[in-house]
């Protein structure tokens, strides 16, 4: 089996759209593609899943059981949406929306940190693969925000579902 058939293999058992793609990418052009398939899987799995409503009722009831605490303002809000006649399904899909556009800009943050304006500032930070004691082992992974969409679990790239 070559080292491609290997990889698509593995991207395939991971879930991957294209695993072949990601594969021969990662062979043919030393990227790391493991890895930023890996992390983008893990960012969307903190993105509600299309369709899920079942967190608004828990925001609700969280606000209203700490109203103190950070983020009850989330779950006040939801209620007064719900009073008001939002439905449920436009709630969660506008909170998609916003937190896969948030995802999509931390991964750009992850290479240009955008302080070219601030002359003071050298700064920058980069994802990396580590070993089992935090040490770097190799080369930043890059391009992580071009990836975004197309790992959208939905396989849609965020675009609408059709009427």
């Amino acid at each position: 089996m070559t080292a491609i058939e290997e990889l698509t293999d593995v991207f395939r058992q991971l879930g991957a759209r294209d695993p072949e793609g990601w594969a021969r990418s990662q062979v043919d052009e030393g990227i790391n593609q493991l890895h930023r398939f890996l992390f983008l899987r893990q960012a969307w799995s903190l993105v509600i899943p299309e369709g899920d409503c079942s967190w608004i009722d828990a925001q609700i009831a969280n606000s209203e059981r700490v109203p103190g605490t950070p983020f009850a303002g989330t779950g006040r809000a939801l209620g007064r949406l719900l009073d008001s006649g939002a439905e449920r399904e436009l709630i969660a899909e506008t909170v998609r929306g916003m937190q896969a556009e948030l995802l999509f800009g931390l991964c750009y943050l992850l290479e240009d940190p955008g302080l070219h304006d601030e002359k003071a500032f050298s700064v920058g930070w980069a994802l990396v693969e580590t070993d089992e004691n935090g040490e770097p082992t190799a080369s930043p992974i890059v391009g992580i925000h071009e990836s975004v969409l197309e790992t959208d679990p939905t396989g849609r790239e965020m675009r609408p579902r059709e009427p």
